[in-house]
């Protein structure tokens, strides 16, 4: 059995008790996967910050920001092996495949978004957290930008856009249905996954208005793509555009999704079993 090391950001909340029997709860899709392997013999223990010292034989590196603080990159390389280590950069400037500066050829729709992963959100509450506690923000000018645009064209963008860091324009490709318009969304760990199709009837999908899903094939483009962000685990939202996989997002520290529930607590035993074979290779 593993000793196993979570290492969250000392203002994260990567568990809390809830209701009147103060169950424990979390917003992680990592947790429920943890409950699973602690049923299984495993141990856990959650490092708030990087003071701790523990024993383990396997850690992972979940801090929820789109780019991992430097002490906490170099705290997790004392650790004999540690999941994500080299995925401490999910910005869409440096992984999303739709973006486009304001020289390219493209004339189809385009949209904007944040660089940062989930509009910003994380470094905003961190930053919050942080002035709460009299410290000094981690994320200084982070903000929220939580609203997607989407454009006819290249020339509608302002030429502002394009001068901020925290903003990235993408081709628009969602990949149209009948009924609608769908996106990929791979979930892994270790050699186990799940790759399903989502159908919206709009064209942002997302999990809440899906009106049908169904289980897909990997691209082996996405999987050496993995590997080259270094990803061991997380999530991979992307599309099929003109015959190749677009990576549109990555998140090494994905959320639970409540509204699909059911769906994702189905395969916790499975990338359980992921972070097993991991276990086994490394630990």
């Amino acid at each position: 059995m593993a000793r196993i090391a979570v290492i969250t950001h000392e203002f994260d909340r990567f568990q809390s008790r809830r209701g009147l029997l103060m169950r424990r709860d979390s917003p992680y899709m990592l947790f429920d996967q943890l409950e699973e392997l602690k049923r299984r013999g495993h141990s856990v223990r959650v490092l708030s910050g990087t003071s701790a010292k523990p024993a383990a034989d396997i850690a992972v590196l979940h801090v929820d920001a789109t780019v991992t603080p430097t002490e906490y990159v170099e705290y997790a390389r004392g650790f004999p092996f540690c999941l994500n280590l080299g995925a401490t950069d999910i910005s869409k400037r440096r992984i999303s495949g739709a973006v486009i500066g304001k020289d390219d050829g493209w004339t189809g729709q385009v949209i904007v978004k944040s660089s940062l992963n989930h509009w910003g959100t994380p470094e905003e509450h961190l930053n919050r957290q942080s002035r709460r506690a009299g410290r000094p923000e981690p994320f200084p000018g982070a903000a929220i930008f939580d609203r997607y645009q989407i454009h006819a064209s290249l020339a509608d963008i302002p030429a502002e856009v394009f001068e901020r860091e925290d903003l990235v324009v993408e081709k628009f490709i969602p990949e149209p249905e009948p009924d609608g318009f769908a996106a990929r969304f791979w979930l892994f760990c270790g050699e186990r996954e799940r790759c399903t199709r989502h159908v919206s009837p709009q064209s942002l999908v997302k999990g809440d208005d899906t009106i049908r899903r169904e289980a897909v094939p990997v691209p082996d483009e996405l999987r050496a793509l993995r590997r080259e962000l270094g990803f061991d685990y997380g999530k991979f939202d992307f599309v099929m555009h003109e015959g190749r996989a677009v990576l549109l997002d990555a998140n090494k520290t994905p959320g639970r999704a409540r509204n699909l529930s059911a769906f994702i607590a189905a395969g916790n035993a499975n990338l359980a079993d992921g972070f097993e074979g991991l276990i086994r290779q490394f630990a």
